[in-house]
């Protein structure tokens, strides 16, 4: 076999070496004979489009037909890829592309490195300043301001206190639709309660809270839990004192005891 050789006489040289058939070739490729004798004739006309070179491809490497080696042969075959020609445009702006990426990395790179350092030696600095100091000039360190009152209502950035010159908190949180009415003096006002909007009041002196569905509401006034006992459906109507007492209604008395009964049929005695 020489470089002058087509693609197709090398193929077959190389398949009549190894003392393969045809058909034991198409059986061991799982190809059909018509590809192989058009593969060895150079009929590339009668191959599938497109599919040329890999059909070539395949048969070479099962016949050990080195391709590098015959260049002049694989050229010939149809199917080679035009070289693409280079586009101004396109590589300038490429190249814009890449270097805007490359500049923003660097510039995160930097900021995510940079201030380590910076914080570690202000830290350090604050460190030596203290310890250079007598105890007596040192200085002290800022305290947290805590909150002063007394109860926090949850959910709210600053907590309100339970009572103030406003007076008294009264705070509705509810897990399902209820409708609440507070009254006192000056004051009647109903809302519906939503699972995700709590109503939070301020009532002056006595008043009234009465629920339609006291089972999902949570009730809490002047910073303190009313544990009213009702149940999902049930209705309820709580009364408070100006201190935000809840007034309990009174049990019922007890009944007094009756007499024993007597037998009218009994005989009396003379």
């Amino acid at each position: 076999m020489t470089g002058r050789s087509s693609l197709g006489t090398l193929l077959r040289q190389a398949r009549e070496a190894k003392g393969l058939s045809l058909e034991r070739l198409a059986r061991d490729l799982n190809l059909q004979e018509s590809v192989l004798l058009s593969l060895e004739a150079d009929v590339y006309e009668q191959l599938p489009i497109g599919r040329e070179r890999p059909l070539a491809r395949q048969v070479a490497e099962r016949l050990e037909v080195d391709l590098d080696e015959h260049q002049e042969a694989w050229e010939s075959l149809p199917g080679a890829m035009a070289e693409e020609i280079p586009d101004p445009k396109r590589e300038r702006l490429e190249r814009i592309v890449m270097g805007s990426l490359t500049a923003g990395s660097i510039g995160l790179l930097a900021w995510l490195v940079v201030p380590g350092p910076n914080l570690k030696s202000g830290a350090m600095d604050e460190n030596l300043q203290q310890r250079a100091l007598p105890h007596s000039l040192s200085i002290p360190r800022p305290v947290d301001p805590k909150s002063t009152q007394p109860y926090p209502v949850l959910g709210e950035a600053l907590p309100e206190a339970a009572r103030n010159t406003d007076g008294l908190l009264v705070s509705l949180r509810a897990q399902d639709i209820s409708l609440a009415h507070i009254t006192s003096v000056g004051l009647d006002e109903k809302r519906t309660l939503q699972v995700s909007e709590p109503w939070m009041a301020r009532v002056k002196g006595p008043f009234t809270l009465s629920l339609d569905n006291a089972g999902v509401v949570s009730v809490e006034v002047a910073g303190r839990s009313i544990h009213h006992g009702q149940s999902v459906g049930e209705s309820w109507v709580g009364r408070f004192n100006a201190e935000g007492q809840w007034l309990r209604p009174k049990a019922p008395d007890e009944a007094p005891p009756t007499s024993p009964e007597i037998d009218p049929d009994a005989s009396v005695e003379q």
